[in-house]
């Protein structure tokens, strides 16, 4: 297998569906100008039928999407950075997810939206979004959020063969990372999570960039006699919940770490299932590891220590295995 670039597999994944289908095609704003890498050849290689680039304008190109996949086209739409999907809420929220139902499923919108999560590099408030979870309380949604490159290929892959409309949240701090991605085709179904480390002290279910440092905490923990599951949950629409629950039945103990705020995320989402369907089996309070809830700061400076990194999971790990 190749050692790629999460950005790399992105691009692979559009460009193996692009020649596969000739009702998928790509737009969004300077996509043909391939700004960060996703599209890179696209334009020569499908022309500008299939590789459009927008006006500034989220919430028309996204109906323009919706409506195009109602009659039969499967569009990739990206808006680059995830806080700009705001301006597009009203499409996603009441036209994607509610038109199937809406038409008594005589139509379907097979479209994906890409959006990048930039943070913790001193973009300010405005830019630094990671608003996966907000998404997660609209029916018809589908939620991906990969952490590795061979994550973000295979469910790219099947998000774009998928006839309902699917969200997926690519970490901007994962797009230089590299990592092995097969040669021959293959897809990843949703609502599998992947178990990183196997363990029997502590589950520690972790999205987007602190699986990584969720896997560095786990091998911190190793040295002291503590062993973490770690597991990605893959998508978070839908939630894979028998292996988190299964992983808490062995450990006893949960430790939920997201990027997201804490309040309404997708951390409370996971500590309320296992609460509800696996308390008997719990042996020490549910933790949430999360950004705080309050505005990111412009400043690096301020901003270092904002998001949970492999030194403060392995603490949260350790304080609940003494409990």
């Amino acid at each position: 297998m190749a050692k790629i670039t999460f950005l790399e597999a992105i691009a692979q994944a559009q460009h193996e569906e692009m020649a596969r289908d000739d009702s998928v095609f790509l737009m969004g704003e300077d996509v043909s100008g391939n700004v960060y890498g996703s599209s890179g050849g696209l334009l020569e290689e499908f022309g500008p039928q299939r590789v459009l680039d927008t006006p500034i304008c989220e919430s028309g190109f996204t109906g323009v999407a919706i409506g195009a996949a109602m009659v039969g086209m499967r569009p990739i739409v990206d808006y680059t950075i995830a806080s700009f999907m705001y301006l597009a809420t009203d499409q996603l929220v009441s036209m994607a997810a509610k038109s199937s139902y809406m038409y008594g499923g005589q139509t379907h919108i097979p479209a994906v939206f890409r959006a990048a999560m930039f943070y913790n590099g001193g973009i300010a408030a405005q830019h630094s979004d990671r608003n996966y979870s907000m998404f997660m309380n609209v029916p018809g949604l589908k939620i991906v959020v990969p952490s590795s490159p061979y994550d973000a290929k295979g469910l790219l892959k099947s998000a774009i063969r998928d006839d309902d409309p699917v969200l997926i949240f690519e970490d901007g701090n994962l797009w230089g990372q590299r990592g092995e991605v097969p040669g021959e085709e293959y897809l990843l179904p949703f609502g599998q999570a992947n178990v990183l480390k196997v363990g029997s002290d502590v589950t520690i279910v972790a999205i987007a960039a602190r699986v990584g440092e969720s896997v560095k905490a786990a091998e911190r923990l190793a040295k002291e006699g503590i062993t973490a599951e770690v597991i990605d949950p893959r998508t978070l629409v839908p939630l894979d919940t028998h292996t988190i629950l299964e992983s808490v039945a062995k450990t006893g103990r949960l430790l939920v770490v997201d990027q997201g705020h804490r309040t309404c995320g997708a951390a409370g989402e996971i500590a309320a299932v296992v609460a509800e369907q696996g308390f008997w089996d719990l042996q020490a309070p549910i933790k949430r590891l999360t950004a705080p809830d309050m505005q990111i700061p412009f400043s690096t400076a301020l901003e270092q220590g904002f998001y949970p990194d492999a030194g403060m999971i392995a603490t949260a790990a350790r304080e609940l295995v003494k409990e």
